[in-house]
């Protein structure tokens, strides 16, 4: 499968309006956001468990890195709640489930060749004032939570690419709304401006800091 491939343009998907497409394991379900490849893809995606589902234990030659939007998710190391971002570097290995149910952001074999960090992290509360979380930060990328509030602005430069995921509120970027689970990819060189909406925001951010 190719979905979204093109890296030199903007994409946008409003990923709450996607269907649930059904994976090979019971009562794991998707929403395709990029893909290249089948099964075993390179991928972002959401993906939502149901309560008692298991994905079959796999290994991750490319790495994974996941944000917990609801729910808990779990594996052999622990439970990980909504707010959790996780990275689980190339070469590791697991058995996802979920006994509540959960819905994850979830990015596979994304990592650089050279990331074997290993990394948990949870995020601030949601009623947490703070205007940013620095989540990961690496020589090639930084990840972060950013919080707006209501019709602040927000401009980014972008020099090597960036992802942004709307965890909560809305955006407007462009001539576009952005509300939540709305995935946006920009190329290198196109800078993030947006604006927060009635509500405010929260943002799930990632910058690449190399080429």
């Amino acid at each position: 499968m190719q979905l979204n491939t093109d890296l030199d343009h903007r994409t946008l998907v409003h990923g709450a309006l996607l269907p649930w497409v059904p994976s090979p394991s019971s009562g794991v379900e998707r929403r395709m956001l990029y893909r290249v490849g089948g099964e075993k893809a390179r991928a972002t995606s959401l993906v939502k468990y149901a309560a008692g589902s298991v994905f079959p234990v796999h290994s991750h030659p490319g790495g994974e890195e996941f944000f917990v939007l609801e729910g808990t998710f779990q594996d052999e190391r622990g439970d990980y709640p909504a707010g959790t971002y996780v990275r689980n570097p190339p070469g590791s290995r697991h058995t996802p489930r979920s006994d509540q149910g959960c819905v994850i952001f979830v990015r596979l074999q994304q990592f650089d060749p050279q990331d074997t960090q290993e990394c948990v992290v949870q995020s601030e509360r949601e009623d947490d004032t703070s205007s940013a979380q620095l989540l990961f930060c690496s020589t090639s990328e930084q990840v972060k939570l950013e919080r707006l509030e209501a019709g602040a602005l927000l401009s980014l430069a972008n020099p090597y690419g960036m992802e942004v995921l709307v965890l909560a509120g809305s955006i407007v970027e462009g001539k576009d709304l952005l509300e939540r689970m709305t995935w946006l990819r920009l190329p290198r060189g196109m800078p993030l401006q947006a604006q927060a909406g009635q509500a405010g925001t929260r943002l799930w951010i990632k910058r690449c800091t190399a080429p």
